[in-house]
């Protein structure tokens, strides 16, 4: 097939679509509020109740904030589920959904994070779903067109982009799988015993 032939905007939804829906989704079916807040190891960076927190920085607009600091901790803080689950609903999504495709405004000061894993999950589907329709909508020519100043590289491509934020949902929600793993093992409730 001549490379012009290609369907790119097909191909480059396919890159996530089959990963999510034959590796990822699946493996986050189930997720408990235990799980979605549990630290493994001592100050992990969290989504806790306002408040409660004794991060440098608690965002966001809700009950809930999220733990941060800037310029951020050398090495890096450790960072729950939670956590992790709002990088990439409010980080990775919801900022590019707002920015690209005519979303409401989102930041990690303004965002209401979830404060239990449900409906985590939902704000992750509903981000999703905007995202791949704003995508779907660029066709192919919207791909070669440049992102523009609200992104760091303004002159790359919105296919460049789409690849960033695919291989971000790659990367991140692996290790929310690997995290859920490591509570199974390690948690002795977890798997069905008792402590």
């Amino acid at each position: 097939m001549d490379a012009d032939q290609l369907e790119w905007n097909r191909t480059l939804r396919e890159q996530w679509e089959v990963h999510w829906d034959n590796q990822l989704r699946g493996r986050l079916d189930g997720l408990t509020d235990d799980e979605y807040f549990w630290s493994p190891v001592p100050d992990a960076w969290n989504v806790r109740p306002r408040g409660s927190s004794t991060a440098p920085v608690q965002a966001g607009a809700g009950d809930f904030t999220i733990d941060y600091a800037v310029p951020g901790p050398g090495p890096a803080a450790f960072t729950t589920i939670a956590w992790r689950l709002g990088h990439v609903i409010v980080g990775v999504l919801a900022a590019r959904n707002a920015a690209h495709f005519g979303a409401p405004a989102a930041s990690y000061e303004t965002w209401t994070y979830a404060g239990n894993a449900a409906a985590a999950l939902d704000q992750l589907d509903t981000q999703l779903g905007v995202w791949l329709a704003g995508v779907r909508n660029l066709g192919d020519a919207g791909l070669r067109l440049p992102v523009g100043p609200k992104e760091p590289y303004p002159e790359a491509s919105m296919a460049d982009l789409v690849l960033h934020i695919h291989r971000e949902l790659i990367h991140h929600l692996s290790e929310v799988c690997l995290l859920r793993d490591l509570y199974l093992h390690t948690q002795p409730t977890a798997n069905g015993a008792t402590r």
